[in-house]
């Protein structure tokens, strides 16, 4: 209401007052309408609370008019800090967050404060070495710094495919609404300091911590303490935060709620044990609580847990109920009014299911099955607590006296009793690590195959090795920590503890995360299969609560409910009896999705970073998977790499882990590193490669698949060329699409000019053509041309697109992309040919359906 029916603020406020007057008059008459009244007032405020948030949301007040490719020089300050790290090039790299001052370039000059999150990068060639030689490190820039540079501005742009991550939506969140970067050599601090004294107290605080961790503990460990205490993950690897994704255990490499819970625990302990009252205890706990998650400043995950457990200590003073739900159900309604929009988000999703999980189903669980055997376990020498206790809570204690009765003497009574006895609580706290454990699992199978695709299969026994040694990890990093600002060496004994900690959680997590079942995912479940495995959460719920036969039977349908979630293939998003073409945005790359007559899925390329470069930016996890899942697609037929240039291999290793095809389609290629490491990849995962070149007809799922290039006798070099690409023209009755990938004007010559060598192949299904010059032209001609090398000058000539002859084309191409693709040139010759040309940079993610006669464009951001 807030987001879709404006109203004054008054308006709302004078609700807010009505409701909750209506509701204090009836709370003593009729309690369910005084209840209904305060849901009322809740939802005005919540409504109010949305109006204030998009008054107060970011604006660029002008500032995106200086992003139009002209260098701008900014004059700015520092909001929040970076970490420095290596860079894919060679050098050095750091992130900031700053709100610009002054923006110029010539006659134009702006005063605006507008957030821009900035990447300072040096070269090898610009770092600085002291006197022996040695490379010092790049400069830090400290917050409230003011800085004065030159830059090329950007706005946030999505992959604008469906399914894909808002990340422009994401800086927005944190106030950002444009990008920037400058060399270090470019970079003035200018004198001043601008910005708020307790926040440049927090970021000295927390890069205290990070180089307090890093004095104590290895490079490798303290990058993952830096992440699992507080909330630091710039030093994490890409393989790191992989395998806690495949375990199901990622949330233990972030600050989250869990870590909030252990500390609590810890330090209401500790002062309960100094004799300290129940208010000063739990003060403090919630005092040290709330400083942790003000410098570990991870966002709204801390702070919701800082809620709940501020709510679930005001209540045990107050000598109420100490429930669980109730507090989860207080915190929760605080939180959306605050921000209702956090409902929507995972995050919000994740931390109170979760939790509901908990309260709801394990702990009414648990109190019916460990829980009392567990408390029959204290004084097990006084016979007369026994006759306190159920009978069969009893019987146990009779058994564990008649067992111990039987250890050699040597032990003694006592010992031997408390030996049966720790055995069996042992046992107990197993069987309730992993109930609890699988529960929450089931109970978060719908969220993690809806927003993250992943069925974590190794959830269950990870969590269970993993959670409680996370358990010891929190107090002895934070013991080691504080003693380390008292003196180094009295640190080391908690901080080998931590250590072995830790390497207890990563070896679990290397283990279960390495097995092939880990990489299982998941498509976008089906509507009714969202409906169901939600309802099965709510019956789980309440039926947990019930006699025996109705909890077996709610966790019963909780568990069935959630394999088939992980299970279940969807119907995928297809056009029957049509052959479908998408050019799916991955920037400035390639990926092409096929879908056959018949329903066969053949996907070519998958874009990747642009020159060769390095980066940690997986576009075959991040762009093209997403798409596909989102599709509903779990699986596909063939997958085919055109040419081996970064643009285009970049994200296949990730599709071919993702999707398992039967066949890999590749042409000429080169004999580099990254070439016989992905082929070796393809034949360890059961793919069989096969290796085509001109002449080559298949025939795939209803439609005709014919090779144009390269020829057979093709020589590759030493690195991937554009030529080396694999070109190829699917037919289907009259309608056809010749896919040029990277080819260039010696290619593209070729095909017009002459015919292709003949030959025949007995030891493979595929059938080699023999065509005559005369014949070619006819064989180019196509009514969709995807167009070589993203619309560059070095392709698309015009005797090319002459023989062609396309109705429809299609670029795939980045925007604003330092190459000037595409050329004016190549668009000029496709509209003189008649060709109705789209672009992935401004149409997003396109769609070109070929029923055998027309061809039918659409836009995904249209559907």
């Amino acid at each position: 209401m807030g987001a879709y029916a404006w109203r004054p603020p008054l308006w709302w406020v004078l609700a807010t007052l009505g409701f909750l007057a209506a509701g204090a008059y009836y709370v003593s008459r009729r309690v369910w309408l005084a209840f209904v009244l305060g849901l009322g007032a809740l939802f005005f405020t919540g409504a109010l609370a949305i109006q204030a948030s998009t008054a107060r949301g970011p604006s660029d007040d002008g500032a995106l008019a200086f992003a139009d490719g002209e260098e701008v020089v900014v004059t700015a300050h520092v909001t929040h800090e970076g970490q420095i790290r290596e860079a894919g090039f060679g050098g050095t790299r750091q992130f900031l967050d700053i709100e610009t001052e002054e923006l110029t370039n010539g006659d134009r000059r702006l005063v605006v404060r507008a957030g821009l999150r900035l990447g300072i990068y040096a070269k090898e060639s610009d770092q600085e070495y002291d006197e022996s030689g040695t490379r010092m490190p790049m400069r830090m820039f400290r917050y409230g710094e003011r800085l004065r540079f030159p830059a090329k501005l950007r706005a946030p742009r999505n992959f604008r495919n469906p399914g894909a991550f808002d990340y422009r939506g994401y800086l927005a969140d944190h106030g950002i609404v444009m990008l920037a970067s400058s060399k270090i050599t470019k970079v003035e601090v200018l004198p001043g300091f601008v910005g708020n004294r307790v926040e440049r107290m927090r970021e000295g605080v927390h890069r205290s911590l990070v180089r307090k961790i890093h004095a104590l503990w290895s490079a490798e460990d303290a990058a993952l303490m830096d992440a699992a205490v507080v909330g630091e993950s710039a030093f994490l690897t890409p393989a790191t935060r992989l395998d806690f994704q495949r375990s199901g255990t990622y949330h233990i490499l972030v600050v989250s709620g869990m870590n909030v819970s252990i500390l609590a625990f810890v330090v209401f302990w500790v002062m309960r044990r100094l004799r300290l009252s129940d208010f000063l205890a739990s003060l403090l706990t919630v005092m040290l609580c709330t400083a942790y998650a003000f410098v570990t400043d991870v966002g709204p995950p801390v702070w919701r847990a800082v809620l709940m457990l501020t709510v679930y200590l005001g209540v045990r003073l107050l000598y109420r109920g100490r429930s669980v739900l109730n507090a989860l159900g207080a915190a929760a309604l605080g939180v959306m009014v605050v921000d209702p929009k956090s409902f929507l988000g995972a995050s919000f999703q994740l931390t109170f299911l979760s939790v509901w999980a908990l309260g709801a189903i394990a702990v009414p669980v648990l109190e019916r099955t460990s829980q009392a055997y567990q408390f029959g376990l204290r004084h097990l020498r006084s016979a007369d607590f026994d006759r306190t206790l159920p009978p069969q809570v009893a019987q146990l204690r009779l058994d564990l006296r008649m067992i111990a009765e039987r250890l050699p003497q040597w032990l003694g009574g006592r010992a031997s009793l408390a030996i049966v006895g720790a055995g069996v609580h042992g046992v107990l706290s197993v069987y309730e690590v992993l109930c609890v454990s699988a529960l929450m699992q089931c109970a978060l199978v719908l969220p993690m195959a809806y927003y993250f695709h992943r069925a974590t299969v190794m959830g269950i026994p990870a969590n269970a090795l993993a959670v409680p040694l996370t358990g010891i990890l929190m107090p002895t990093s934070a013991l080691a920590l504080g003693l380390g600002y008292v003196w180094l060496p009295l640190a080391k004994l908690p901080a080998l503890l931590a250590a072995a900690s830790l390497h207890g959680i990563t070896g679990t997590v290397r283990g279960l995360g390495g097995l092939r079942i880990a990489d299982y995912r998941v498509p976008l479940p089906e509507t009714s299969t969202i409906v169901i495995g939600a309802c099965a959460v709510g019956i789980a719920m309440v039926l947990a609560w019930q006699r025996r036969a109705f909890v077996l039977c709610g966790i019963a349908l909780l568990a069935a409910t959630s394999l088939w979630v992980s299970a279940a293939v969807p119907r995928p998003h297809m056009r029957a009896g049509v052959l479908e073409v998408t050019a799916i945005d991955v920037g400035q790359g390639d990926s092409l999705l096929v879908v056959s007559p018949q329903g066969k899925t053949l996907l070519i390329d998958a874009g990747g970073p642009v020159g060769g470069q390095q980066s940690e930016f997986d576009f075959g996890e991040n762009v093209v998977s997403p798409y596909l899942w989102e599709r509903r697609i779990s699986h596909l037929d063939v997958v085919v790499l055109s040419h081996a240039h970064s643009d285009h291999i970049g994200g296949i290793h990730t599709v071919l882990k993702n999707f398992r095809p039967r066949e890999f389609w590749v042409g000429a290629l080169p004999e580099t590193a990254s070439v016989r490491a992905l082929l070796s990849y393809a034949t360890s995962l059961g793919i069989r490669v096969v290796r085509h070149s001109d002449g080559d007809s298949i025939e795939f799922g209803g439609m005709q698949v014919r090779v144009f290039s390269p020829p057979l006798e093709w020589q590759t070099s030493s690195q991937p060329r554009n030529n080396d690409s694999l070109v190829m023209r699917l037919q289907y009755k009259d309608s056809s699409v010749l896919l040029e990938g990277d080819a260039e004007r010696v290619v593209e010559q070729r095909m017009v000019a002459q015919g292709e060598s003949s030959g025949d192949d007995p030891t493979s299904r595929k059938t080699r053509d023999v065509t005559h010059p005369a014949e070619i032209a006819n064989l180019l001609k196509s009514d969709l041309l995807k167009v070589g090398h993203h619309g560059s000058a070095t392709s698309s000539s015009w005797e090319f697109i002459h023989a062609v002859q396309p109705r429809w084309a299609i670029i795939s191409v980045g925007r604003g992309n330092s190459f000037g693709h595409p050329r004016l040139e190549t668009l000029q010759r496709l509209e003189q040919e008649g060709a109705a040309t789209y672009r992935t940079d401004l149409n997003g993610a396109v769609s070109f359906y070929l029923d055998g006669h027309t061809v039918s464009p659409q836009l995904a951001c249209l559907r």
